[in-house]
Formats: structure tokens, sequence, C-alpha cells
């Protein structure tokens, strides 16, 4: 089973997220999560590596702040490589083999040049792995911007009257709805990280056991009708689950 925790982007570093991670360790529960290592001060660092967090990705979409900012609008790249050096620090200092941080490096037509640039700036700092994925886009039908003039970069490809379509079918399958769910920063339970704005809560936390909202009548008729037909669901019209992203 895995939990997808969204918070709010200074929530991450608060106690109770790292005490989250501290409790999932000692339940012998794989721990991961994303962020784009804004607030990673020198404390926050070491805290995170204190907390046992497994995994840590660290959002890198662009080695010059002109295209990181391109795609990560009003983010700041410097913030993002000192927060990784200060958590690389505080990995050695304490002598840690976790958190595996893995920059992820998400291909866009603005920064798909400085794909090379990204390994060495990896290298460089001492991340543990770099990984390359194709981006989802928004307004993808009639073309955008985003989507790399390279079609291997891309999840969407062009069709002969010149707009776009996602390159995967639309099965009517996915594993998430019984491997997985999200936990949104309220409590609320929604099926999966496409669902980016909450609108298919099936549940919440703060007046249901987890277990309950898991086996309700709300979430088995949301896997039924993924099983009838996937491509009626609002948040499933732009997924790749089945295709592939890793490039």
């Amino acid at each position: 089973m895995v939990f997808d925790f969204i918070l709010p982007r200074r929530a991450f570093f608060k106690p109770p997220f790292l005490r989250f991670c501290n409790y999932g360790i000692s339940q012998k529960i794989y721990t991961a999560t994303s962020t784009n290592a804004h607030y990673l001060s020198k404390e926050n660092a070491r805290k995170t590596v204190e907390s046992g967090l497994d995994r840590l990705i660290i959002s890198i979409d662009g080695t010059t702040q002109e295209v990181y900012q391109s795609y990560r609008i009003g983010g700041k790249l410097n913030k993002v490589l000192e927060g990784t050096r200060n958590l690389v620090a505080a990995k050695q200092e304490l002598k840690s083999a976790t958190p595996h941080i893995i920059f992820q490096f998400l291909v866009v037509e603005p920064n798909r040049h400085q794909i090379d640039d990204a390994k060495a700036l990896a290298k460089d700092i001492g991340v543990d792995e770099i990984r390359f994925k194709s981006a989802q886009v928004y307004d993808y039908e009639n073309g955008n911007p985003l989507i790399p003039a390279d079609g291997s970069y891309s999840r969407y490809k062009q069709n002969a009257d010149g707009t776009y379509s996602i390159k995967n079918k639309l099965e009517n399958r996915c594993w998430k709805m019984w491997h997985s769910c999200v936990i949104t920063w309220d409590g609320s339970i929604v099926p999966c990280c496409f669902d980016k704005d909450a609108t298919h809560k099936l549940g919440n936390l703060k007046n249901a056991t987890f277990n309950s909202i898991w086996q309700s009548p709300d979430y088995q008729r949301f896997r039924g009708s993924l099983l009838q037909s996937r491509k009626e669901i609002d948040i499933c019209q732009n997924c790749t689950e089945g295709g592939t992203v890793w490039l």
C-alpha cells in the first residue's frame, strides 16, 4: 500500500510530517516524498535525515534560472541547489545512507537542451541519482509550447490533422485504485495524484477510519466506473498510467 501526502510547501519540514516519517520507519513502512527543496535549510536538512525518510525526490527542471522558472513559475533555482547541498552535507555528517536523493528532471521543450548539463550538475552536487521524465501538459490538444519538438521526450503525439493526443491507450484498468491513494493536507482521501484539485473526495480521515473509506461504497463505485469506462473520468483523460513516462 502506498500513501501519497499532498502538503503545502512549508509543511513538508514541519515536525508533524517528519514524525510521520519516523513512525513509518518504526513500522517498517518505506517512506518517500518529493519537494522543490526551497525550504531545506541546514537545520531542516539535518532533521530530514534524522527522520529516517527513505527517499526524497527533488524537482530540478532546468540548470539556469531562466529555464527553471519557465516551468517552475516563481521558483528559485539557487534555493533548490542550496537545499540539495545542505541535504547531501547532512547525510555525510550523520553518516546516513538515507534519504536516497533523486533529482527529477521533467523534460519540456524549454529545458530539453539542458539534459547533459543536469547530469553534470547532479554529479557535482553528489545526489544519488538523476531521473528524466516526460511531463504532463494541460491544454495539449492543439499543441503547447511545453511539448518537446522531439517526440521521444513527450507523452503526446501529433496527429495528421495537427492536433495532439496522449500516446497510450486509456485501457479500463489502473493498479492505483487497489494499491495506493492520496491524502490531502486536510485529511481528504482522493484516488490518485492526477486529482490535483481534489475533485473526487472519497472520504476524510477526520470523521472516518482509513479502512472504512477504502472499503466504502463510494470508493467501490469509483473503481467500478474506471473499470467500465476510464476515458469518461475527467482526471483519467490526461493520464499516462499504462504508458512510458521515464526516459
